[in-house]
Parts: structure tokens; sequence; C-alpha cells
């Protein structure tokens, strides 16, 4: 079988590459230009051409720039503006790597995308990780069902932890195994606010307001808080701690609270994704990545494609624009972006 494998440079492609040649599939590799942060292409492309070479694989270079700021950056950026969260690794791997990337493999022959994701699908369906400290399903979790056929994840049953052994015990893959986990957002090198500095005076103080509107102090910038956070600001004559529980872009403003205010039990979404064929079930979601998954109660709107979910218990930090991924079990059954 022809599998065009998405390759980054990093050991998980490369194993993946390796993995699938093992099995007798006719693999080529692709490396996605995606962004133009300083230095960051030409090393991995060297290291791409280098396993290319052991591996006796064609290897393509897809500039994808253009489309990965239609699709993600501009996004990241516009979001952040509007005094919302985005997840950008979502929209990347929907519209990125497994489409645009997919568009390609197909025009070039190949039966199946492959990439080097910690994610199985079982049953058409996105399915978490046997090693679950690597587990993605959250970030794929806005992929379109129809395209599940058509990838595969030859990691998705393996650890982390026996893949960077495997690698180590291959000559020309010995640095790949010892260099340093990526991070999670690509293109931002070390905080997102350097990204926004770039299209925005980030740093233009506003003020503090309390859930009546009272101003109780001065903040340095709304772009630079989340949804949660309780440092970076000022309140006035505080002797307890203090939340940002809103934002509103629109008047430089963010408004805090106690950490009970933080709680909220019905969340709103948006862009809904749908891998079953229900408007109303129970489920356990996740309302974003680090966050223990709870059960919930969800209704669908799917001609709107919006979603009313309404928790179990109390949920702490519920952030704009971050996922929010629905479990049965193991396996994804939908997702959406949290809208209020």
């Amino acid at each position: 079988m022809k599998v065009m494998v998405a390759m980054s440079g990093g050991v998980d492609s490369t194993m993946t590459a390796k993995f699938l040649q093992e099995a007798g599939h006719e693999v080529q590799g692709c490396y996605m230009m995606l962004h133009q942060k300083p230095g960051y292409h030409e090393e991995n492309i060297r290291k791409v051409k280098k396993v290319g070479e052991y591996l006796g694989i064609k290897v393509h270079i897809l500039d994808l720039q253009e489309k990965f700021n239609e699709f993600v950056y501009d996004p990241f950026v516009k979001l952040y503006k509007e005094g919302k969260t985005p997840n950008p690794c979502a929209l990347c791997n929907k519209f990125i790597k497994l489409g645009a990337l997919l568009d390609f493999a197909k025009a070039n022959g190949c039966e199946k995308l492959a990439t080097g994701h910690y994610v199985q699908v079982i049953d058409g369906f996105i399915t978490c990780a046997k090693d679950p400290s690597k587990d993605q399903s959250y970030f794929l979790a806005q992929v379109p069902k129809e395209i599940l056929k058509d990838v595969i994840f030859p990691l998705g049953d393996k650890f982390k932890k026996d893949i960077k052994e495997l690698a180590r015990s291959v000559k020309v893959l010995e640095e790949f195994a010892t260099q340093a986990e990526s991070s999670e957002i690509c293109f931002v090198e070390d905080t997102y606010i350097e990204v926004l500095n770039k299209h925005y005076n980030t740093n233009l103080p506003g003020n503090v307001v309390d859930k009546d509107g009272k101003i109780i102090g001065r903040h340095q910038g709304y772009m630079h808080y989340t949804i949660g956070k309780r440092r970076g600001f000022e309140v006035f004559g505080a002797h307890e701690p203090h939340f940002v529980i809103k934002i509103n872009a629109d008047k430089n403003e963010i408004v805090v609270g106690t950490k009970d205010d933080l709680a909220q039990k019905v969340v709103e979404l948006e862009n809904v994704n749908l891998f079953i064929d229900k408007d109303k079930f129970e489920c356990e979601t996740k309302i974003r990545y680090r966050s223990p998954k709870l059960d919930a109660f969800v209704e669908v709107d799917k001609e709107n494609k919006t979603a009313k979910l309404t928790l179990n218990q109390n949920a702490l930090g519920v952030a704009q624009g971050q996922l929010c991924v629905m479990y049965d079990g193991d396996k994804v059954i939908a997702s959406g972006f949290i809208k209020g």
C-alpha cells in the first residue's frame, strides 16, 4: 500500500515512517512548511532528508504557509484580540495535517496518510492512545469522521518510552531519540504574547472591574489574561485571591471574582463536530486538554452545529475559544468550541 507520512524531523514521525516501511508499505515522506519562525525549517528539513536517505524513500517539501495562515495563525491572533483563548492545534489537525496534507497525499497516488500522533482509530472512532501520558485524541476531535478511513496512526498502540528506546537502537536515528520534545504550539517561540505583539499593542493598561462593573483595579493589557488567571493585575486593597472570570475586549477590561465565581455548569458550544447520529446523549467531557473528564448531558442543534452541555458538577476556568471534547469511554463522540 502507498502511504504518505507527515514528517517533522522528530522521533515520532521518523519511527512512523520506519514502522510502515518494515510492514511492507511503499512509503513517501512529506515535510510541511507552515510558518516563518526564524531558523525553524532548515534544521528540520535537514533531519527529514537524512531519514529519507536512510530509509530510501522520496521526501516532499510542501509549502502550506498560506493555508496555515488562513485557517490557523490568523484565527489564533483574531481570537486573542476578541478576548478568547484559541486552540490552534485542533484547527491545524483539521485543516492542515489531516486536511491539505491528505489532499496532497491522494494527489500523489497514496492510499493512506500516516502521522505520528498518539491516537487510535477503532471502529471508525478516534480513540485514546494506549499511552495516556501522550494521548492526542483531544486535538484530533474536530477532524471530520469521513476522513478517518484514509488515515493511520501507527503509534497509537505504543508507548513513547518504547519509541525513543527503539530509535536509540538505530545509529542514524540517535539524534532524534535524544532531542527535546517539541512545544505544543509550533509557531510560538516563548509566549503567545510575543506573537500578538507583532500585530497589536498588547500593553494598553485598562480597568479591572468586579461582577457589578465597579472599578476595583488596573491591568496591563487584556490580551495578557485568560479565564482563571489570578496574577498580573492589581486589585486595590485586596486581601483574598481574585481570578479573571470574563474579558471584555471591546472595553479593554477584565472582570474578576472569587474562585466560586469561576464555577460553571452549563457550557454553550459552536462548530460542533459529531461522530454519532444523536442530538441528545450523556458523555464524559474535557473542557481543555489537561482537564479531568466530567460527566455531562449534551443537547445538539445539528442544523446550526451548536450544542448545550450541562455538567453534573461545576467546572472551573471555562474559556471561550477552547475546545470541548466529548467521550464515550475512550472514544471521541463529539467536539465543539466553547462560545459562552
